[in-house]
């Protein structure tokens, strides 16, 4: 009899520990299904990963396997993505407002052109992307550098605005990869001398992760590691003495790529000078400068190695929620870099390709899986897109447009690109001095340029404050070597033709387009041919390349500048008002 009593009772403790189980079971299901629900009812996520300094025409995407795994194999890669201003602050501004720089007005690193307090004084602090985004009902955070001349001297003068959580990186240890200082809400700034930055902003970027996930709002993250960045010691700041030397990767990356030097394209250190004004006149790089060069390159790819375990950490922790699938994940950079083509020292800031295309990776809920995008796209199309993903309305002051992610995309595109630069480049390295006096700061740097990808063309026309003119055709002149604007007039059969048309046609077309974006706003900057032609269903260089509008544009008043500035003086940049076509007649009046 006890034994049955035994026996029945390790029965029934059996059934209450299954029922146990299956409750828990149940229970578990149902908040897995739940969360599901919620994810796919919510707003979705946004990751936004943007590392400094980062090239795309020299190859560094090849060697960041993870972030290749996680985000390009996955998503869309937009090649033809383009910055409009090839220096960071300027460009991290247009990113965040979606404005031009001629329209932000913060045109260089520091005031009082530019900088975190030039930021401030335009009203931007209120009225930005986070702001925008906590406004539609997002959490923000950000870690990492957010904009140059953010110091430990006015970080609260005042705190910017819009976000959650924060943790920034300040001047002048913002480029200092085994001193730098972050600055945490709040709070008093904090120096983490001793170690990596990119350790030190992995650990921070996966805190507010947490923090994220455990919101009840759709989040959006922002992680800018200062990598691949040259190296500045604060102290040299400090003397006023700015000396950019090689990226300091992590210890375990060090002696990774040995054999590894720059691409040795068509460009790299030319036989023949290229370029116009100081680029023309830089010396053919020797033996020394150019394995010095191979040494650079090899200490960006090495830094950039601690970025692509950064990225894997992130997208990790992002599946082990079970967030990832309504999560937008946008990677790219905020200006590019050349080291040694056209006989350049490392730097950026200028016109050409290496400077001016940056990595685009996006992956999220309808994002085609390891696809390629051609689409023309810039830095400014980036907060319309954040709006577009976010379901807000665009603002009209706007100077781009929603990227198409999705193979139903029906938004408007562009064929242009406006890049735009005003003062001083920069050169870095030990080989830096070539300025004047040895100096590593080239003065007469401003120019104006569109960039144009469509049907049959691929160009690229500038006009520089000493009105020298550069015009590549990228289509027959991919690294742009042979300056195809005339220096004299020319009738010579033999002379190139773009389209079909003669340069000096061509000219006309591109020189009129310039002078509208030049000085563009809103929608302007968009549709720039229908401030042209309004009426004439021109949309494209190809539709303005009609031979009945060649006494229209040759009537047109050209870009020219009245003197070199350091910033963006509207008097010192000529005429800003092109005709304007409004009747749907033929032009040939007007020669």
């Amino acid at each position: 009899m006890k034994l049955v009593t035994a026996f029945a009772g390790l029965i029934a403790a059996a059934e209450g520990a299954a029922l146990t189980n299956l409750q828990n079971n149940l229970q578990s299901a149902v908040q897995t299904v739940l969360k599901h629900s919620e994810s796919q009812s919510r707003k979705p996520n946004i990751l936004f990963v943007i590392t400094d300094d980062q090239d795309l025409e020299l190859d560094s995407i090849n060697y960041t396997p993870l972030i290749s795994k996680h985000i390009r194999d996955e998503g869309t890669f937009f090649r033809n993505h383009f910055v409009t201003t090839a220096l960071c602050c300027p460009s991290r501004v247009s990113l965040w407002t979606g404005r031009q720089a001629h329209n932000t007005n913060v045109t260089d690193v520091h005031p009082p052109y530019g900088g975190y307090p030039k930021f401030v004084e335009r009203g931007f602090n209120d009225d930005f992307l986070p702001v925008w985004l906590q406004n539609a009902g997002y959490d923000t955070y950000y870690t990492g550098k957010m904009f140059n001349a953010h110091t430990v001297e006015n970080y609260h003068s005042p705190h910017i605005n819009g976000f959650n959580g924060s943790d920034f990186l300040l001047d002048p240890y913002t480029y200092s990869y085994l001193n730098s200082t972050y600055q945490r809400n709040r709070d008093e700034p904090v120096s983490h001398e001793g170690e990596h930055t990119i350790d030190v902003i992995t650990r921070k970027a996966l805190s507010f992760l947490d923090d994220a996930l455990d919101g009840e709002r759709p989040f959006f993250l922002a992680v800018s590691p200062v990598a691949p960045h040259s190296n500045v010691d604060p102290g040299a700041i400090a003397s006023g003495q700015i000396y950019m030397s090689a990226p300091i990767p992590l210890q375990r990356h060090e002696h990774l790529f040995e054999d590894v030097r720059v691409p040795r394209n068509k460009n790299f250190n030319p036989d023949q000078p290229s370029g116009v004004s100081w680029v023309r006149d830089l010396p053919k790089q020797n033996q020394s400068v150019i394995d010095y060069n191979d040494h650079f390159y090899r200490s960006r790819l090495r830094a950039l190695q601690g970025v692509d375990e950064l990225v894997d950490s992130l997208i990790t922790k992002l599946e082990d929620s079970d967030q990832l699938e309504n999560t937008y994940v946008i990677y790219t950079s905020d200006n590019g870099f050349h080291i040694g083509q056209h006989r350049l020292p490392p730097g950026k800031t200028c016109g050409f390709e290496e400077d001016i295309r940056v990595p685009l990776f996006i992956r999220g809920p309808g994002v085609p899986k390891g696809h390629v995008q051609d689409a023309v796209t810039t830095h400014v199309d980036l907060a319309p897109t954040f709006f577009h993903l976010a379901g807000i309305p665009a603002r009209e002051d706007f100077d781009g447009t929603a990227i198409p992610i999705t193979p139903d995309f029906d938004g408007e595109r562009h064929e242009h690109v406006t890049v735009e630069f005003w003062g001083s480049a920069v050169v870095e390295g030990i080989f830096s001095g070539i300025g004047p006096g040895g100096s590593t700061m080239i003065p007469n740097n401003t120019y104006k340029s569109v960039r144009l990808l469509g049907e049959g063309y691929n160009l690229y026309y500038s006009v520089w404050c000493n009105n020298e003119h550069e015009l590549y055709d990228l289509s027959i002149d991919p690294y742009q070597l042979n300056n195809l604007y005339p220096t004299t007039p020319s009738a010579n059969e033999d002379e190139p033709q773009i389209l079909g048309r003669s340069l000096t046609q061509a000219i006309n077309r591109l020189d009129a387009l310039l002078m509208v974006l030049k000085s563009c706003q809103g929608v302007t900057c968009i549709q720039p041919w229908d401030v042209l032609q309004p009426v004439d269903g021109v949309k494209s260089l190809q539709d303005a390349l009609v031979q009945e509008f060649d006494g229209f544009y040759a009537a047109q008043p050209q870009v020219s500048f009245d003197w070199c500035d350091k910033g963006y003086i509207v008097e010192a940049e000529g005429p800003q008002v092109p005709l304007t076509s409004r009747y749907g007649v033929s032009w040939d009046v007007w020669v």
